[in-house]
């Protein structure tokens, strides 16, 4: 579909879904964000829901400001995918050997490595620009106090909520290739200092105006501004490594569970979904907020994932610069956690995740697939911002 235009306070307001099937406190945030007076454009995504401080699956396209509650707390959180040399029927019929083994390299939860991995011994993981990340480090803890030793030991954890592991195979294909997938973002250090700048913005004078106060922004040439994007910037860059660990120990899984066949791994694929970009639009140099899209230039591989017994699907982007040349994150939640674990038990996580392997105990029954939208239904509101390369079922599902 292409998009339908809601008219906004100070910009229209461009949805790739159906306004009348958009929670009404959605809405109003999309609205409250319309006001800002530096913002140049808004484009809603067809996973759209309401958020923390911003939508879920909305684009702020602002012109010398930003707003950290827009890009969440989880800075960075995205996807990472690879096609392996594995075929479906390389897999045994047991699957839970190997779910145990990713378990076991990679912390799930709250764990961390009692060790920091060192990438060096990955194999074909690049290292270039560690020590520089590192050594910005000390610039970036003096906001929150945060210590190095548990940063690095976070790094190639994959925290809980919706982050995940998954072993896929290509769901409309013959021959079928096995894909690795993953979903995390930048961990504890993340979120604290997503905290700490939303608070640092809430008290400047200029935000004490605004229709929402979790919209408070920094504005261009600050000192809050130059700290903000110093943080955010490096817990991107944090939250891109983090990714790079986990898919590194995944492969070593692979490597030793499948030691006859020899396997060998395609280029990875990496998106952010919850970032600022420095982009430019109609000759105007604007900061770009995806909170819960990716990135969809003309030519761009992205992951979009549905939920934990649906499909993921694996897109190029078409280049559409009335959605700032972006697409949807996932399948979006219809329903919040909460009225997920009063609606469903653990047999019903059963009987939607049939045929996975995976965790199938209340304490994930927030993430079964009928507290989600129809993954389906989302891409086919977005034909027009990205095209579709591969669709994966999974056959492992790992976790927090």
């Amino acid at each position: 579909m292409s998009y339908v235009e809601v008219q906004g306070a100070r910009v229209p307001i461009r949805m790739w879904a159906d306004p009348a099937a958009v929670e009404e406190a959605a809405l109003r945030q999309l609205q409250n964000v319309a006001t800002l007076p530096w913002i140049k454009g808004l484009a809603v995504m067809p996973d759209v829901h309401f958020g923390k401080g911003a939508t879920v699956g909305s684009v702020i396209a602002m012109r010398e400001a930003v707003c950290p509650a827009a890009v969440g707390v989880d800075i960075g959180c995205g996807m990472s995918a690879v096609r392996t040399s594995l075929r479906a029927g390389d897999l045994p019929g047991d699957l839970s050997r190997l779910r145990s083994r990713i378990e076991q390299a990679v912390p799930v939860g709250r764990g961390l490595h009692r060790d920091p991995v060192d990438p060096g011994r990955l194999h074909g993981l690049a290292t270039a620009g560690w020590e520089d990340f590192w050594r910005r480090f000390e610039g970036v803890a003096d906001a929150v106090h945060f210590r190095r030793e548990r940063a690095a030991q976070q790094l190639g954890t994959l925290g809980s909520g919706n982050h995940f592991i998954e072993v896929c195979c290509d769901a409309d294909r013959e021959d079928s290739p096995v894909w690795l997938v993953l979903h995390s973002g930048s961990r504890n250090i993340g979120k604290e200092l997503a905290d700490h700048h939303i608070g640092v913005a809430q008290r400047l004078p200029h935000n004490q105006g605004l229709v929402d106060r979790d919209l408070a922004v920094f504005v261009a040439d600050t000192p809050q501004m130059a700290a903000y994007r110093n943080d955010l910037f490096w817990a991107q860059e944090y939250a891109r490594h983090n990714r790079a660990l986990m898919m590194g120990l995944l492969k070593d899984v692979v490597r030793r569970e499948f030691k006859k066949a020899k396997v060998t791994f395609e280029p990875e694929i990496s998106c952010h979904h919850n970032y600022v970009s420095e982009e430019r639009y109609e000759g105007m140099d604007l900061l770009v907020t995806r909170k819960g899209a990716i990135r969809a230039g003309a030519g761009d591989l992205g992951i979009i994932p549905g939920s934990m017994g649906t499909a993921t699907y694996i897109v190029r982007g078409l280049g559409n610069t009335a959605a700032f040349n972006s697409a949807s994150h996932g399948a979006g939640r219809r329903m919040s956690r909460g009225a997920a674990r009063r609606r469903f038990s653990a047999r019903d996580l059963a009987d939607q995740t049939r045929g996975v392997e995976c965790r199938k105990d209340t304490g994930v029954v927030d993430e079964i697939p009928g507290a989600y939208k129809p993954i389906e239904q989302v891409m086919s509101q977005q034909s027009d911002l990205v095209e579709v390369v591969a669709r994966l079922r999974q056959v492992v599902c790992v976790k927090g």
